[in-house]
């Protein structure tokens, strides 16, 4: 499996942007794909998380400012972030997890957020 996320950019607070992620390969091996981050001197961590079935997970942060959602015809996952903040700064990365068990990563892409 191979993912490329794009979409990042410079934005001012509150402003909105939008992450893809397109898998290829072997994606009818592919149930959950979620979106990182990781700012400077912290862990990468879960933003958003969508299932195959469509289950949805959001850190809380992020609840009520982002929608995650799947095109699975179209092997993508998108990220919708709106009333962004400096602190959504970070570096997003998709990963996908797979049956049986592996996780695939994508290259980041850079969100910063000027205040």
């Amino acid at each position: 499996v191979q993912l490329q996320a794009s979409g990042g950019g410079l934005v001012q607070a509150g402003g909105s942007l939008r992450l893809s992620c397109a898998a290829r390969g072997s994606t009818r091996s592919i149930d959950t794909i979620g979106w990182y981050r990781q700012a400077p001197g912290k862990q990468r961590e879960l933003v958003a998380s969508i299932s195959r079935g469509g289950s949805i997970h959001y850190e809380a942060s992020v609840k009520d400012r982002f929608t995650i959602s799947r095109d699975n015809a179209k092997n993508t996952v998108f990220l919708q972030m709106n009333t962004l903040k400096p602190e959504d700064t970070a570096v997003y990365y998709c990963a996908a997890d797979t049956w049986p068990g592996s996780r695939y990563w994508g290259q980041g892409t850079q969100v910063t957020v000027s205040s």
